[in-house]
């Protein structure tokens, strides 16, 4: 009985230490490029890529140099394609299911009016860490 009285008490005393316990949290983020131009009804979207050097603002989980992405996009476009004055935007999430729906709704809020032409982006392309760009 003495046993199970020092046990049952020890027992919580871990399970309450165990929940203050720091997460082990993973860096890294989800990435969709997007790339739309007032000129033509071409739509350009990348892949879902994941960026494991990318670590969030804390306070205002917003991307840190998120402009610099959105070039990435803009220069590989212009250098490959020849497309100039294009708009590229990035959206992120930590949770790629999350994002995979924001890009599906995305895609059917430009396929809606039927003026837009969606396109893929080159497999070869990667967005790289902002400060090596």
């Amino acid at each position: 009985m003495k046993f199970i009285k020092v046990l049952v008490p020890l027992f919580f005393v871990m399970m309450v230490c165990s929940a203050f316990m720091p997460k082990d949290k993973v860096n890294g983020i989800y990435m969709v490029g997007v790339s739309a131009s007032f000129a033509d009804s071409l739509v350009y979207f990348t892949d879902v890529q994941f960026l494991d050097s990318v670590t969030l603002d804390k306070k205002t989980t917003l991307l840190p140099n998120r402009n610099q992405y959105s070039e990435q996009l803009d220069d590989y476009l212009e250098e490959m394609k020849g497309m100039t004055k294009r708009t590229s935007f990035v959206y992120f999430n930590k949770n790629k299911a999350k994002l995979e729906k924001v890009v599906k709704e995305l895609k059917e809020e430009y396929m809606e009016g039927g003026k837009s032409v969606l396109r893929e982006v080159d497999k070869e392309f990667k967005f790289r860490k902002s400060e090596e760009y």
